[in-house]
């Protein structure tokens, strides 16, 4: 039976819960806050508008992102009213980075990513009913405001001795690199954002990572200087590893949202791969499973951990969060169907091609031999070594085992494709042309 049939057929918060600020710091997602117990209030009660910011850095979100989709979204379903700012300003200046400054984009681009992002973040939440998601992005109000009046109406209010004890501000003047008065100005920047949406929509909360509270909380802080009134940040954990090692992220390996540039197959195997120390904090995290659900996968990992019953569920869920069911679907087919449980031919092109590109593979001319595109998707060293495997039964071409050394690969598989394997678990992709 398909995983499928379990996934939630809509996100809802866990009613066990007394309110939802009890349900997301059970979940892990408050690492950092204003007054917890101002916010625990505040989110009991009549409904607030919150907002949380995403700057056109790339051409789409990442899976750091998601965790504040995420947030946005469990807000919303408290009957709160989200704010989804994509920073057509801040895009053009960049926060700083631990070390080294940012490259620049043009405005042109800026303004290509803005319109990829805004449609991203309008996937993740609702733009109906009385609690119903905005769109806004800071360029409305930054772009009209000449330098004169930024200085005289937000400037005057900042202390540079303040600014420079923020974590990535003191970071940067301690480095060879220092830091620019463009990078050094963002914080400005986000905290007159948070100000304008508090002037506009009466917007009181702020969510981001908690690498960002320097720029959290100057927001919070410039309200408090201009309007005398309390606002409030929350700052969510930074996903890592339990070994240490970066979260869906790294080097030119991200994990993004966007399927052209992270395949709905890559992802879920992504998720699938999670470390049985790790996918409890995940579920809670990333998934609306409830309490009860999530207490039921942790004594599974402890009892069954070979079964992976809770890494399963975890890549059901966020890939179908993310990418739809649809696309689940043929992704759970493709990796049923790889791994001997499915029917090859019957997979979708596209899914099973994003499939064989995670694998060993090669782009081999039709007709080529089967021992050829052993050694050149790397499953055998030497052509010596490829016949022995054919003539000993352990090499498979589409699902057919290989008994002829002269047999060549065609592509016959949707797409173009074949799928080469070698014993029982060492699979290859071949794009046939």
């Amino acid at each position: 039976m398909s995983e499928t049939v379990v996934s939630a057929l809509a996100p809802a918060n866990d009613p066990t819960f007394e309110n939802v600020w009890d349900e997301i710091v059970w979940r892990g997602l408050v690492h950092v806050s204003t007054d917890q117990e101002a916010l625990r209030e505040l989110l009991s009660g009549d409904p607030i508008t919150y907002y949380c910011g995403f700057d056109p850095t790339a051409p789409s979100l990442h899976l750091g992102n998601l965790v504040q989709l995420l947030l946005l979204r469990r807000l919303q379903l408290a009957g709160h009213k989200p704010l989804g700012l994509v920073g057509g300003s801040t895009g053009l200046i960049g926060d700083p980075r631990p070390t080294a400054e940012r490259t620049l984009n043009t405005k042109d681009t800026v303004a290509e990513w803005v319109g990829y992002l805004r449609a991203q973040v309008e996937r993740f939440l609702s733009f109906e009913g009385d609690n119903a998601a905005r769109m806004v992005n800071n360029l409305d109000w930054t772009a009209p405001m000449s330098a004169i009046d930024f200085l005289r109406e937000i400037g005057k209010h900042y202390r540079v001795g303040t600014m420079l004890k923020k974590d990535a501000v003191s970071a940067r003047l301690n480095s060879e690199a220092g830091i620019s008065y463009t990078e050094f100005s963002y914080q400005i920047l986000q905290g007159m954002d948070f100000l304008e949406l508090y002037r506009q929509y009466d917007c009181v909360l702020q969510t981001g990572g908690s690498d960002q509270w320097g720029n959290l909380t100057s927001g919070t802080d410039l309200i408090h200087r201009v309007e005398g009134v309390s606002a409030h940040a929350i700052g969510t954990p930074l996903i890592t590893n339990t070994d240490g090692t970066k979260f869906g992220k790294s080097e030119g390996n991200a994990i993004w949202l966007d399927a052209a540039m992270c395949s709905p197959y890559r992802m879920y195997q992504f998720w699938l791969a999670t470390a049985d120390a790790d996918v409890i904090a995940r579920l809670k995290i990333f998934t609306f499973l409830t309490r009860a659900e999530i207490e039921q996968y942790e004594a599974l990992v402890e009892s069954e951990p070979f079964r992976r019953a809770a890494q399963k569920r975890l890549a059901l869920e966020v890939t179908t969060f993310v990418h739809g069911t649809a696309a689940t679907e043929a992704v759970i087919a493709a990796s049923d169907a790889l791994f001997g449980q499915g029917d090859l031919a019957a997979l979708d092109a596209e899914t099973l091609r994003s499939a064989l590109e995670e694998l060993p593979n090669a782009t081999l001319a039709a007709g080529t031999s089967v021992a050829q595109a052993l050694v050149d998707t790397g499953l055998v060293t030497s052509l010596g070594e490829a016949r022995r495997a054919i003539a000993q039964g352990g090499v498979s071409l589409d699902g057919a085992k290989v008994e002829d050394e002269s047999a060549v690969v065609s592509g016959t598989l949707p797409g173009g494709v074949s799928v080469l394997r070698r014993g029982k678990k060492t699979l290859a992709g071949l794009f046939v042309s």
